[in-house]
């Protein structure tokens, strides 16, 4: 590939079956175009039934054979045909599994619940959707029973922690007063009838929910395997759908003790700067009860988020990025729910809804700390998730709308939030050593996922550093709370959620070491001719796609 992008292009006939293919998207999931803020499916749900499921997989496999007959045109072309022959295959190679995911983070139980998130609530109209998609939102459960019932009837039900987790969360949206009875009262000044229909759309909603636990609990929990390893096979597959790159899973493990170590000798050398003579633990306990370095309530939170980001944005923006109007806007969120996540939205196709940044707290936390949060506030915003997914949104006279809309590769996104985060010391805004001290708990955190993610489901050796044997899924409980300073909430929510949705957590710490190896060999190619600035533009230009994909085009 070569990397000349023309400024404005014609559509291509690559681009005419990607066009085709994302429109198809957006009839099969009518949550899709909510996340996107299109009108004209507000209300519905997508089919999760096992038809619902193979029209999915029929579309990928069709917009495959229409791109086996074609050439690419252009760069430009010839990154959408890579990116889409890697996806979409991919995903036909998922779906012949015949599994259907239930974990405690990113599956339907969620899903479902999270696009109310994402639905605008300020006129009538807008509650009037929100009603009429609490109505729906039962027929969509039913057939995801369904297709979990036909994954249990092939031999796959999801670990006994995923099952159990999943039908707490259910009871929790639909206890009483729960999300979906304060989604239908939080707006009283609503016609009579558009108030009747919010109740008994959370009644509906409620009680599909319910039903949806106690199919958990009497029919998948009695199967549900106790072990939590997904074994080599399946996690392979698992690491190239969120990697967009085939690795070599022991070499990366063991990259990954290495780093691991590697941060921890950065977090002792920057402790003494911090108090000098101090452990890792004796200088986190002295940031800690630095008045100034402390938040109380999540209204300080949220304002605290909304200053740093604010001021990330104006500074970046003038020297290391371009953040051209309408992305020059981002919302800091306190998320609805209390499941510990903290995650970015990305704006409506036309930036009416700016891009948002959510912070989900658990219950009971009320305290907060700077230093320690500093760095996930560039992840999430910028330069992290916001720069990229925003520019990728607004590059319509060159992308087509699979490129800008559809393709999210979650080694390529958290990957290069990763790499934002390093990015940012490296340019001083995490001069401060207990700001610094934040960066490298969080680069931290990811090693230890490297270590943990692939360790357990693989069952390889336990580091000599770390104890003995194989790993187990207790042995690595063990191994995060040392190496993981979150709350108890946190870790027993990162913990599962590492359990049961296998190869996403690596994605995060080797999608950065893969994007330094591209900017590295970029570098070394241009010699003096380097520029970072246009490095970072060009990359984010081509949207998200699989990192051996950005590596092909960058790299040619």
């Amino acid at each position: 590939m070569t990397n000349a992008t023309p400024a404005a292009r014609r559509p291509t006939p690559i681009d005419a079956v990607a066009t085709a293919y994302y429109n198809r998207l957006l009839e099969l999931s009518p949550e899709f175009a909510t996340s996107l803020g299109l009108p004209g499916s507000e209300s519905g749900y997508a089919d999760y039934s096992p038809a619902g499921i193979d029209a999915m997989a029929d579309a990928a496999s069709h917009t495959l054979g229409q791109l086996a007959g074609l050439e690419p045109v252009d760069a430009v072309d010839a990154v959408t045909l890579d990116a889409m022959t890697e996806r979409l295959g991919l995903e036909v190679e998922i779906h012949a599994t015949g599994i259907t995911e239930l974990n405690n983070i990113e599956s339907v139980v969620q899903s479902a619940r999270a696009i109310f998130d994402l639905m605008p609530q300020d006129t009538p109209e807008q509650w009037g959707h929100i009603a009429e998609r609490m109505h729906n939102l039962p027929a969509a459960l039913e057939g995801f029973t369904a297709s979990l019932r036909t994954s249990q009837a092939r031999g796959h039900v999801s670990a006994r922690r995923q099952v159990l987790i999943a039908a707490e969360q259910s009871r929790g949206y639909a206890k009483t007063g729960g999300f979906f009875d304060s989604l239908a009262t939080a707006q009283p000044d609503l016609p009579p009838a558009t108030v009747e229909r919010l109740a008994t759309g959370a009644a509906a909603a409620n009680a599909a929910y319910l039903r949806l636990a106690d199919v958990l609990e009497a029919e998948l929990l009695p199967q549900a395997p106790e072990k939590d390893a997904v074994g080599r096979e399946y996690y392979a597959l698992m690491s190239r759908r969120f990697l967009g790159a085939e690795v070599d899973l022991e070499e990366t493990y063991a990259w990954g003790v290495a780093e691991l170590d590697a941060i921890i000798a950065e977090q002792e050398a920057t402790a003494h700067k911090i108090l000098p003579g101090a452990t890792i633990d004796q200088a986190k306990a002295s940031l800690n009860a630095d008045p100034a370095r402390q938040l109380k309530g999540t209204a300080a939170l949220q304002a605290w988020m909304q200053e740093k980001s604010d001021a990330a944005l104006a500074s970046l923006a003038s020297t290391h990025f371009e953040i051209p109007a309408p992305m020059d806007r981002l919302e800091c969120m306190i998320a609805p729910t209390q499941d510990g996540g903290i995650y970015y939205s990305g704006p409506s196709d036309d930036f009416a809804r700016p891009g948002r940044m959510w912070w989900s707290v658990p219950e009971g936390e009320d305290e907060f700390t700077t230093w320690a949060e500093l760095t996930t506030v560039y992840h999430e915003g910028v330069p992290g998730h916001h720069l990229q997914v925003a520019t990728a949104v607004l590059a319509r006279d060159t992308l087509n709308d699979w490129r800008r809309n559809a393709c999210w590769v979650s080694g390529h996104g958290e990957g290069w939030a990763l790499y934002a985060e390093k990015l940012m010391a490296d340019l001083g805004y995490l001069s401060d050593p207990g700001d610094y001290m934040g960066m490298l708990d969080a680069q931290r955190l990811r090693a230890a996922r490297v270590v943990f993610d692939i360790g357990v489901h693989l069952e390889l050796p336990v580091p000599e550093r770390w104890g003995t044997g194989t790993w187990t899924s207790e042995k690595g409980f063990g191994f995060l709370e040392k190496n993981l300073d979150i709350s108890e909430g946190q870790l027993k929510f990162e913990y599962t959620r590492y359990l049961g949705w296998p190869g996403q957590a690596p994605s995060y710490k080797v999608g950065q070491r893969l994007w330094e190896q591209i900017r590295d060999a970029r570098r070394a190619a241009a010699g003096e001719r380097y520029d970072e600035k246009a490095f970072h533009s060009e990359a984010l230009r081509l949207g998200s796609v699989g990192l051996d994909t950005l590596g092909r085009a960058l790299l040619g």
